[in-house]
């Protein structure tokens, strides 16, 4: 496997010709890095450099092998020893090896060749650690909100500062806002920048599982608890011990499994299907819907128990029409990210393009601009995203032009450009659709009011 760094090996041998003979052999390797000591005194005094392996000779002058062992792991327990000895007692081997010896070698004509399999072996453990340690680095770097939740407005502003919140106690968290808006995303956002970060985080969306197998899904089953149960399954309550579950679309739960989910959230214990025995569990919940939970209470589809237990600290996303610029600083976002993604040059959005991004509403939010946002990377023929390439649902967009406050002159505009858009600026056509006169279109597209692409 290949490696960033040379692999430090510090060889501990006091016979002379034994340890020039390893010295030798293991620097054929290039990408090792290879120092022989003969003394105890000598090889302790080096170690402040830190080596990544020790190949120890069992036998020395001064002391023997267990002891220097335990020296070097309580001067660095991550310094791997490999022990190299001319003794074939299995239980001097393993007494070693449970000290937190790395291998055992017996000096034999095949000691050279177990050795470089020893050093391979362990030098791909290292790699696969550093690794791990790369990945869980990165997620945590994805997870921070300051940087994976883009946006500068006051209303994601305000969503950060909950955010901060909820990491610093293990307090339930309700997410509320419309689909598209990144619900998932800040629930992760919590979790991964919480005390729980190193545990695990499940995620279930209640409404794309059928209710008669959502029970089993949440809470396993034992086996034949029923038809098709031949073995016991753990439930995702039970996978998220230690971390967080987050439910998402939690409003669609039927009755029965919200009488049943209270008494897990009062209890701290769940019960599979089939099964008597009571699982303890230490988890933290998020929960996130689109509907309004109070208003399925009034209409007695909601406990109103459980509304309460769960309702802990209410996080409420803001559409992407209430984010002002936010959409034009998540559209550069996005693009920068697919084009990287993909390998492709980084495009830019012309000022026709961005207009006509920011003057949608994006009924499906975030989620919405980002696939926009993609198709018109891939239908840009040029450096730039022009606004041809712009794919936007307009005509499932009049809703939510009423949905942002704005002058009757704005309005006036925006419902007149939308007509030019449609009828390719044929003012004629579209003073007759709207009953405009036509030295009105005229006037606009003179003063620069109207754009005609």
């Amino acid at each position: 496997m290949k490696t960033n760094r040379l692999l430090k090996i510090f060889i501990l041998e006091d016979d002379r010709w034994y340890g020039a003979m390893l010295e030798h052999h293991l620097s054929l390797n290039p990408g090792y890095q290879v120092s022989k000591f003969e003394n105890e005194n000598a090889f302790f005094k080096a170690l402040i450099d830190t080596p990544d392996v020790v190949t120890l000779d069992y036998s020395l002058t001064e002391m023997d092998g267990n002891q220097v062992l335990k020296k070097i792991k309580q001067i660095n327990p991550q310094i791997e020893v490999i022990v190299i000895s001319g003794q074939k007692d299995i239980a001097t081997a393993v007494n070693l090896l449970k000290a937190g010896a790395f291998d055992y070698i017996v000096k034999d004509e095949d000691t050279n060749d177990r050795l470089w399999n020893a050093l391979l072996h362990l030098q791909e453990i290292k790699n696969l650690r550093k690794e791990v340690e790369s990945l869980k680095s990165e997620l945590k770097k994805k997870y921070d909100f300051s940087k994976s939740i883009i946006g500068q407005s006051e209303a994601i502003k305000r969503v950060f500062a909950l955010i901060d919140k909820a990491t610093q106690t293990n307090i339930t968290v309700s997410l509320t806002g419309e689909t598209g808006t990144g619900k998932e995303m800040v629930a992760k956002a919590i979790h991964y920048n919480s005390v729980r970060q190193k545990s695990p985080f499940i995620a279930i969306n209640v409404a794309a599982i059928p209710k008669e197998l959502l029970e089993s899904e949440l809470f396993g089953h034992e086996k034949g608890a029923f038809t098709g149960a031949s073995d016991k399954r753990i439930g995702k309550f039970e996978e998220a011990n230690k971390g967080t579950i987050f439910l998402d679309e939690i409003g669609e739960m039927d009755l029965f499994l919200q009488a049943k989910l209270l008494r897990v959230l009062q209890e701290r214990e769940i019960t599979r299907v089939g099964g008597n025995g009571l699982v303890p569990i230490d988890i933290r919940i998020i929960v996130a819907t689109h509907k309004n939970l109070l208003e399925e209470v009034k209409a007695k589809r909601f406990r109103e128990d459980l509304y309460y237990r769960l309702l802990g600290l209410p996080i409420e996303l803001p559409a992407l029409r209430e984010r002002d610029n936010d959409i034009l600083i998540l559209a550069k976002h996005f693009i920068i990210s697919f084009c990287n993604e993909n390998k492709l040059p980084v495009k830019s959005f012309s000022p026709e393009a961005l207009q006509r991004l920011q003057s949608y509403h994006f009924p499906g939010n975030v989620r919405e601009l980002k696939s926009v946002v993609e198709l018109a990377v891939v239908m840009a023929d040029g450096e730039q995203v022009e606004a041809k390439d712009i794919n936007l649902n307009v005509s499932g967009n009049s809703a939510s032009l009423l949905m942002q406050e704005t002058t009757l002159r704005a309005y006036e505009l925006k419902i007149i450009q939308h007509f030019m858009e449609k009828y390719e600026n044929d003012v004629l056509v579209v003073a007759k659709k709207l009953d405009v006169g036509k030295s009105t279109i005229y006037r606009m597209i003179q003063n620069g009011d109207l754009k005609q692409k």
